[in-house]
């Protein structure tokens, strides 16, 4: 009778040594990889610890810190490989899950309400006009507004409602800053065919915030030609007159780019949002967008610099043209054209 075979034993499972990066790299290497200090990173990490600790215990399950961790350096870099090549030790599958479960946490409504506030009492419009003013004299100003366009993979659905203007595939973001480059509203579900004056006309800010009168008379936000003139959203003359329209476009000039440098500054502080965002679907890149945003204004709050590029780009926006203009002044909705005149002959009748 033949002896039984042997049984097999099974293997052990082999686990890559995991770097403990909090310990091992000091706070200007963290910034440099992960945009976040060491404090920093368990502040976030505290804010969505519940929803990111594992239940089962199993062995080198990651902790609700490398999960952060992983998902900030996608973040910073834009390229998911890096996080499981930069001795993290997470798969790239596991990576990729990782991602998506942080993301979920993170972009929670009650989440980013905390960070990501527009001013809407008496003392805080008021805090944001005085920043305003400093820049350039321009009175009332509690925001800068513009969008700005997110290139992404082509989705499987509805894919030429993302194609934009200059022919790829993109989500338009509305984003307002105030005078110290923090978010104060953030706008990111729209496909990029998707005209700016739209965003604006179906967003809350226009239907509730003022259209309801939330805000405080006196306040505006500043935005480009593309968008329509209203009493609290003051747009540049097409074609200005010496004097007081000169003045105010100078002004209006000066004081809105706010927006465009923070646009600026959010792109260089996560890479990711530079170049083509190639997840699935859409919807998943909104959620990308948000947290960009409100760990922005976390960075902003902590007083965390941008690291400098490797190539020292300056900030920059995205490359789409001015969106066409509104109509001009005569043709235009007379809702904030007098308000806009009386304004200009107010304020900026003598050159500040």
């Amino acid at each position: 009778m033949a002896a039984p075979a042997p049984l097999r034993q099974r293997r052990p499972r082999r686990f890559r040594e995991r770097k403990d990066v909090l310990h091992d790299l000091d706070d200007g290497e963290l910034i440099k990889r992960y945009r976040l200090d060491r404090a920093g990173i368990i502040f976030v990490t505290d804010l969505v610890r519940g929803p990111l600790t594992n239940p089962t215990g199993r062995n080198q399950a990651l902790t609700p810190e490398m999960k952060i961790i992983v998902l900030l350096r996608y973040l910073a870099t834009g390229k998911m490989q890096l996080c499981s090549m930069d001795d993290l030790g997470p798969s790239q599958q596991t990576v990729s899950r990782v991602i998506t479960e942080t993301l979920m946490a993170l972009s929670s409504n009650a989440i980013l309400t905390q960070f990501i506030t527009f001013p809407i009492t008496p003392h805080e419009t008021q805090r944001k006009i005085v920043d305003f003013q400093q820049i350039a004299g321009f009175p009332g100003v509690i925001g800068a507004i513009d969008g700005t366009h997110v290139r992404i993979s082509a989705p499987s659905e509805f894919e030429g409602e993302y194609v934009n203007r200059k022919g790829y595939h993109s989500i338009n973001v509305q984003v307002i800053f105030d005078a110290k480059y923090k978010i104060t509203d953030i706008v990111a579900k729209w496909p990029g065919s998707v005209h700016d004056a739209r965003i604006l006309n179906e967003s809350s800010l226009n239907r509730v915030v003022f259209g309801r009168g939330m805000v405080p008379d006196g306040c505006h936000l500043l935005g480009d030609s593309g968008y329509p003139s209203k009493k609290w959203l003051l747009t540049p003359y097409l074609r200005p007159q010496p004097g007081p329209q000169s003045n105010y476009n100078r002004a209006h000039k000066i004081t809105r780019s706010v927006v465009e440098r923070g646009i600026g500054q959010l792109k260089r502080r996560f890479h990711v949002l530079h170049g083509e965002i190639r997840v699935q679907p859409p919807s998943k890149v909104c959620q990308i967008i948000k947290v960009c945003a409100m760990l922005h204004n976390i960075c902003k709050d902590r007083n965390i610099y941008i690291p400098a590029a490797e190539d020292d780009e300056e900030e920059v926006d995205d490359p789409l043209p001015l969106q066409p203009p509104q109509p001009p002044a005569a043709q235009r909705p007379r809702e904030g054209l007098l308000y806009w005149d009386e304004f200009a002959d107010l304020h900026f009748r003598n050159d500040n």
